[in-house]
């Protein structure tokens, strides 16, 4: 496999690790980010990282799932982001 890029971010239990293909994103590609679940952010920001590190400009994001209890969105601030289903509590 032909990598271009590549992001490391923390977990909770240790690190993971995002590779990106060689034509995966261009300079002035537009990108909406989209995950099952946004919890503390890490995947989410080592992937507009990523992103941006190509060229591309993340001009949204969205979410099945966001755990709202989780400071998330101080990693994506100025990024228009949504959710389909929001856990307020850490206790529903």
């Amino acid at each position: 496999m032909c990598i271009r890029d590549r992001a490391e971010y923390a977990l909770e239990y240790g690190t993971g690790v995002l590779e990106v293909h060689v034509d995966a994103v261009s300079p002035g590609d537009r990108v909406l980010l989209i995950d099952d679940l946004i919890a503390t952010g890490g995947t989410a920001e080592a992937s507009v990282s990523l992103i941006r590190q190509l060229g591309g400009e993340v001009v949204g994001a969205g979410f099945l799932i966001e755990l709202a209890f989780l400071p998330w969105r101080e990693k994506l601030a100025g990024i228009p982001s949504v959710s389909l289903i929001s856990y307020a509590d850490e206790n529903p």
